[in-house]
């Protein structure tokens, strides 16, 4: 684990590869598990005052789990996380050509909302974990589906940390990404002493 700040950062994130494959996976992050996508909680004001602009984009099945459920949902654990449809596909998701996709996120791409998606979705497999002392936990987050990106990234040698470097910057800020990109550095130099 590294500190940086009030992060508390797995090394993973800085010595595993990664580097999202959509081709191969087809989005099934997003249809399949056992909870909906962790929401911050300032998030859900937003997908609710957003849904407008992102609703045309998402299946009847995933507007009726919304107008059923709401914009969030309650897991077992507590958390607040994206409803789902049947138990398993996010309801702001669409298909195509065989891919799942993120509804919010087509209609932040078309210029329909500032909103790009949920920050978990963005930031994923980075796992966020929020402690009573004010800290931020980033985990890396392996999950099978994600076997392709695996590959994909150590084919292409592309550390967790750089292959989500644009979510990081939106969440955490630029300074931040610049002190990963410090730390990789020292683990490696360890690492070759």
């Amino acid at each position: 684990m590294i500190e940086i700040d009030d992060k508390i950062v797995s090394a993973d994130l800085l010595r595993e590869c990664f580097a999202c494959d959509i081709a191969r996976c087809k989005g099934i992050c997003c249809a399949e598990g056992n909870a909906g996508a962790p929401l911050e909680a300032d998030e859900v004001e937003i997908l609710e005052r957003e849904y407008p602009n992102y609703r045309p984009y998402m299946t009847p099945e995933g507007i009726e789990a919304v107008e059923q459920q709401g914009f969030m949902v309650v897991d077992e654990e507590g958390d607040l996380t994206t409803p789902l449809v049947g138990n398993a596909e996010c309801a702001y998701t669409y298909t195509e050509n065989g891919i799942t996709l993120c509804a919010i996120e087509k209609a932040w791409q078309e210029g329909k909302t500032p909103f790009r998606k949920p920050i978990s979705c963005h930031l994923y497999p980075i796992r966020l974990m929020h402690f009573s002392n004010g800290t931020t936990g980033l985990n890396y987050h392996r999950w099978s589906v994600c076997a392709p990106a695996r590959a994909l990234g150590a084919k292409l040698g592309i550390p967790v940390y750089k292959a989500l470097r644009e979510p990081i910057i939106r969440r955490f800020g630029e300074e931040f990404y610049k002190a990963l990109e410090a730390a990789e550095a020292l683990l490696k130099d360890n690492d070759t002493k």
